[in-house]
């Protein structure tokens, strides 16, 4: 069976209206590392309330999975007056749906984080997050295209590198999808993401976004402990991802507190 078309005008819509503990805040040097995998990859880690989002691709049905790392710039409440914290970070995501609903969501392995404020999520909501250190150096041509891009990440979960490069010419793959709007459709509008709470309990929460302007990059190279280790990408496949997109900076704003779905 092919894959649907999906279109931007089906899943754009008007910021709803933050409140108590909403947040909103600035992501910078945003980048998408996304790999194709087995599906029997992930049987073990998905709960079955959701379904793998798998696409056709090399001949054979694969899922997809995401590395996001970025920086949190001016982040903070999106009501109430609050200082702004600036902090890196780096989401593990596999794209499924939730067949309670039909929705297009994430499904998160777990997030590093590098702020003293990770006491708030990991130990108050009990979200699957790590603490981490993070070197992000990052440089843009005056096209805006990264001529360099590194990211280094020292955590007892998840270790990570990352390099890349872009220039214009770099293409887009969107190899298994119709066409390129349903493929950053798939990647960048999913606006809940689910997880194993840190006590085992199934939790979500909510996002919303305006359209993201991302654009496809050379990955020079990878390392990401966390997938080697789960046994989902292996170090050598790490180098050779499905497609790697950037975006210098994007706003993002967190319904929060996340919901323990019983």
């Amino acid at each position: 069976m092919s894959f649907p078309n999906l279109k931007f005008k089906e899943c754009l819509h008007p910021r709803p209206k933050p409140t108590g503990f909403d947040v909103q805040c600035k992501l910078q040097h945003f980048a998408i590392i996304t790999y194709a995998l087995d599906p029997v990859r992930l049987n073990a880690i998905i709960p079955p309330r959701f379904k793998l989002d798998t696409i056709e691709y090399q001949g054979i049905k694969q899922v997809l999975m995401s590395v996001v790392p970025f920086i949190n710039v001016d982040f903070s409440s999106a009501v109430f007056p609050f200082p702004n914290f600036s902090m890196g970070q780096t989401d593990y995501r596999v794209y499924v749906i939730d067949q309670h609903t039909q929705e297009r969501c994430v499904w998160f392995l777990g997030t590093t984080l590098d702020s003293w404020t990770l006491i708030v999520p990991r130990y108050l909501w009990q979200l699957p997050w790590y603490s981490a250190e993070f070197n992000f150096d990052c440089r843009q041509d005056e096209q805006g295209n990264y001529n360099h891009y590194k990211m280094q990440t020292q955590s007892a979960w998840a270790n990570a590198e990352l390099q890349l490069t872009q220039s214009e010419h770099d293409l887009w793959n969107y190899a298994g999808f119709p066409d390129l709007e349903s493929h950053l459709v798939y990647l960048t509008h999913p606006h809940a993401g689910f997880y194993h709470r840190r006590d085992g309990q199934l939790g979500t929460y909510r996002v919303w976004h305006d359209r993201l302007q991302l654009k496809p990059a050379q990955l020079l190279h990878a390392k990401f402990d966390l997938l080697d280790r789960l046994n989902l990408v292996s170090f050598e496949d790490q180098l050779n991802p499905y497609s790697s997109l950037i975006e210098p900076i994007n706003e993002f704003t967190i319904y929060l507190p996340p919901q323990v779905i019983r």
